[in-house]
């Protein structure tokens, strides 16, 4: 399941990794390389929740490859269309493969890591480092022959397809597979839609970063293609550490501790990459991306935890639709670099973690199912957090 994860979500990394060449092969201005990311965001933020319903109710088992190939397709021909219009059409059905895949995928994943952190921070890697090597993977495709070679980015979903496809036969029955019954418990819908809000917050500050950083870094470091990769791939690779830690932070001090300290520290990384001059940028962005992602997996389960009845709508939501619709604040952000400067630009994103952490206080972490009444009323256990 990481790895098919990893495979999917190469697709949401490579989106905001071809904006450079679209702006040098194609000469699209800010706003309109943004709204390149915006197409792959907006209906895949739209569709989501329905997909998370639909796994909710029906087992589905052939979705989880059908949605990798889907998204890879998508990415695939956006290299060869030429013109505008065909471009957003097939980014945005990319977006649907990504959106189809997360609600079933984080069902199928949380049953069978058995509700461990560890095991869903494993899961989180998988697409956390599919997003760390999309930047390579674009580079190294696009040296090939430029974005005419685009349908070589299909391979991933090929692979994706047959890991999927193999999770869910392992899988069985009961652990996500053929099973779509809900669980146990009573739904917490004020907690889950203040955690979804972080989430939102959280999003437009990554995606942002996701869709400018490779531009950025190039301006305040005066390197070429190569710096700009650079940046972004720490953007990235940094996340796939910090889910890992993200894991086992969790089992030691909380859930919900670890998730606001980690917005606090994304604050003031974001300050550090947009404020401070030079090749310095690079130690900020790999700050930022601890801080964006030590939480990652976690929003997943609180979230799971939150509305144990609706699993797949819980994963829809925190793995998808909050952080897919980061992508609807892009072009504003390109609209604004457009206007002054990308950096003026990027200043407001400093702002949006603040509000999540603000968001997040006087949430408790949620009893994860199974929990006995003992561990939700002893302090020292996570349940009672």
């Amino acid at each position: 399941m990481s790895t098919g994860h990893a495979c999917v979500d190469v697709y949401q990394g490579t989106v905001a990794a071809l904006v450079p060449y679209f702006v040098a092969e194609r000469a699209y201005s800010y706003a309109a390389a943004s709204g390149v990311v915006l197409a792959a965001s907006l209906l895949s933020s739209l569709v989501q929740p329905l997909f998370g319903v639909l796994t909710d109710r029906w087992a589905m088992p052939w979705l989880l490859p059908l949605s990798a190939l889907t998204a890879g397709a998508g990415v695939a021909l956006s290299g060869v269309t030429g013109s505008y219009g065909p471009t957003l059409a097939v980014v945005a059905v990319s977006g649907v493969g990504v959106a189809a895949y997360h609600p079933k995928a984080a069902r199928v994943a949380r049953a069978v890591a058995g509700g461990r952190h560890t095991g869903m921070a494993w899961f989180s890697f998988g697409g956390n480092a599919g997003f760390a090597l999309a930047p390579l993977l674009v580079f190294a495709v696009m040296g090939v022959g430029g974005l005419d070679a685009s349908p070589l980015l299909a391979v991933p979903a090929v692979l994706g397809a047959v890991l999927c496809a193999v999770a869910v036969r392992s899988a069985g029955p009961g652990r996500g597979g053929a099973d779509a019954r809900p669980a146990a418990g009573r739904d917490d819908w004020p907690s889950f839609l203040r955690l979804s809000g972080a989430v939102v917050c959280r999003s437009v500050v990554f995606v942002g970063l996701g869709a400018f950083v490779s531009l950025y870094a190039r301006q305040r470091t005066g390197g070429g293609e190569a710096a700009g990769t650079a940046a972004l791939f720490v953007l990235y690779a940094g996340g796939a550490v910090g889910t890992l830690a993200g894991g086992r932070l969790a089992e030691r001090y909380g859930r919900m501790a670890v998730v606001r300290r980690s917005y606090t520290l994304t604050v003031l990384a974001v300050a550090g990459l947009v404020l401070v001059p030079g090749p310095v940028v690079y130690l900020f962005a790999a700050l930022t991306s601890a801080g964006l992602y030590v939480p990652f997996s976690l929003h997943l389960t609180l979230g799971q935890d939150f509305l144990p009845r609706r699993t797949g709508t819980a994963g829809g939501v925190t793995l998808g639709l909050a952080v897919s619709v980061g992508g609807l604040a892009t072009p504003a952000i390109g609209a604004l670099a457009d206007a002054t400067s990308l950096r003026t630009a990027l200043l407001p994103l400093i702002a949006l973690p603040a509000l999540g952490r603000l968001l997040l206080c006087g949430l408790r972490d949620p009893a994860p199912p199974g929990a006995t009444a003992a561990e939700r009323t002893d302090p020292r256990h996570p349940a009672a957090r």
